[in-house]
């Protein structure tokens, strides 16, 4: 089930637009303004963003940017009470993936939508390789030196992650949401726990990591080799 992030001051159209995913079958999370609905972008990496431009107290253009500039590349659908060329050129220069203007078909956006998941899902990588590992998303499976070695649900989920988000800083707290959610009976110390055992399977050295790098007082980063890179195939 996909995730659609809804940023819309509006409450009347933000209840009326999470209702509409949420009947199509969206698990759907909302804010009513920037702060929030860029908290939200970061902490759930959403599969989709449907971001209101005129927003109480930040524009939609400046939000764009700033979740492009984390590193998130999930498809932005800005909307706008202006059709004019040049906010559209703007909205599509920092990072928007289409725009809708007011008032819309909420058809048309849901079509939309499924459209690019579509093609997302189409494209998403399935095989990562970093180092002399190798992860195989469709069959869950890791090998390393061509030996197949087991990683828990958590472990395989984070390690996902970190390939996923390769070159942005991961904090504990975003870790601990994405992996496992608040609902978990899980702490940040099970946290450093989960990827110091990661690191025990992929690292060469797990003493001297090279992939998950701790960088202090923010979180991990995943770091590929720069020698071969981090290469995936469809």
């Amino acid at each position: 089930m996909e995730n659609v992030l809804i940023i819309e001051d509006d409450l009347t159209m933000l209840r009326g637009l999470k209702d509409n995913f949420e009947f199509k079958g969206y698990r759907v999370s909302t804010a009513s303004d920037a702060e929030q609905g860029l908290r939200r972008a970061v902490m759930e990496a959403p599969d989709l963003v449907i971001l209101d431009i005129m927003l109480p107290d930040m524009n939609g253009f400046e939000v764009c940017g700033m979740i492009r500039d984390k590193g998130l590349d999930m498809p932005i659908i800005v909307v706008t009470a202006k059709d004019e060329e040049s906010d559209i050129m703007l909205g599509l220069r920092v990072g928007a993936d289409d725009y809708v203007t007011k008032p819309f078909s909420v058809g048309i956006l849901l079509a939309r939508v499924e459209a690019f998941l579509r093609r997302k899902n189409q494209e998403r990588l399935q095989v990562y390789e970093f180092g002399n590992c190798r992860l195989n998303t469709n069959l869950s499976t890791v090998t390393r030196d061509g030996q197949q070695f087991c990683l828990s649900p958590g472990e395989l989920k984070m390690l996902l992650l970190f390939l996923r988000r390769a070159g942005c800083v991961l904090t504990k707290d975003e870790l601990l949401a994405n992996v496992w959610g608040y609902a978990h009976f899980i702490s940040l110390r099970d946290v450093e726990d989960f990827v110091r055992r990661l690191r025990n399977k992929i690292e060469p050295d797990p003493m001297h990591p090279t992939f998950i790098r701790t960088i202090r007082e923010m979180g991990y980063m995943f770091d590929p080799p720069k020698s071969n890179g981090n290469s995936a195939h469809n």
